[in-house]
């Protein structure tokens, strides 16, 4: 169905729909796509700005506050687009398609106790992310629910990279309650991945996680913490590799329908036509060529 036949509110559903399903790093592009269908400039910054704020709190958006790195969730989101900032005690709101922060204003916040052990699990996430991760950024919040305090740690890190044509997120959150004795952990960690060379490939994988730790001083109850992120981290990373190793050399194959030699480069159609001298209708005789062959082999 054409586009032009649609209502405005279809329109809307449709073009909200596809640019949250966007893959990490790559809402603008998705963005300036769309805009080259629609050519309704007023309709696409209004749905740019809702499916950008929905974007960056799905994939934790790391920006820099007075050299402090934030990272955005639904967890620090104030309303009316707003997100808050426990480091620099700020409130904003945040245009993704222009990368700026906008409406900054001050925002005060409760020192007690959980605050203080926010800065103390910081600090010691801190060091964990910088030790482990080539650009990592990593950010704790508080929360309140029913009276109760928790303390919500996120860590992403991220490789995007368009000239290479494939895109890369690994992000985690963490979430513990402030208790006197013991606390339990609840973890998940989401790595994505798209490809989009020659071929469109898309990788999602995640795990949730649920620990115990013993709280006997703030201090200890940090390092403890930052100790099983890493060990849980490094244990999903080792299973993903190993998965991913499998696939590629076992679960491609028995897809097809006789094992293939996986060379993993690409095959060069222009110079083989070239060595044949294929030189009437150079563009005809490359494609019979190539999907003749193609499917001989595959066949």
């Amino acid at each position: 169905m054409s586009l032009s036949v649609l209502s405005r509110k279809e329109k809307e559903k449709v073009i909200h729909r596809l640019l949250v399903q966007a893959p990490p790093g790559e809402f603008v592009n998705a963005f300036d796509d769309l805009c080259l269908l629609i050519r309704d400039e007023k309709l696409m910054h209004h749905q740019g700005e809702c499916a950008g704020h929905q974007h960056c709190q799905k994939y934790c958006v790391p920006l820099c506050i007075d050299g402090n790195p934030v990272l955005l969730s639904h967890h620090n989101v104030m309303g009316n687009f707003r997100f808050f900032d426990y480091q620099s005690k700020l409130s904003f709101r945040f245009d993704l398609l222009q990368n700026q922060l906008r409406d900054i204003q001050s925002h005060g916040i409760i020192r007690n106790e959980t605050e203080y052990l926010r800065s103390v699990v910081m600090c010691a996430l801190k060091l964990y992310v910088n030790d482990h991760y080539p650009n990592g950024n990593c950010n704790v919040l508080r929360k309140t629910v029913k009276s109760k305090e928790f303390l919500i740690a996120c860590i992403e890190d991220h490789s995007y990279d368009n000239g290479e044509c494939w895109n890369g997120l690994w992000k985690s959150k963490w979430i513990f309650q402030v208790n006197p004795f013991l606390t339990q952990v609840t973890g998940r960690i989401f790595v994505q991945a798209h490809f989009f060379r020659c071929v469109n490939l898309h990788i999602e994988v995640s795990k949730d996680l649920k620990e115990s730790l013993e709280v006997v001083n703030q201090a200890q109850l940090a390092l403890s913490f930052a100790r099983l992120v890493e060990e849980q981290e490094n244990k999903f990373q080792a299973a993903v590799i190993e998965e991913l190793q499998e696939l590629s050399n076992e679960a491609l194959r028995k897809i097809l329908r006789r094992d293939l030699p996986v060379t993993r480069t690409l095959i060069d159609w222009q110079r083989i036509l070239s060595d044949l001298n294929l030189v009437m209708y150079p563009k005809l005789g490359y494609v019979i060529y190539s999907r003749s062959v193609l499917c001989n082999w595959i066949i």
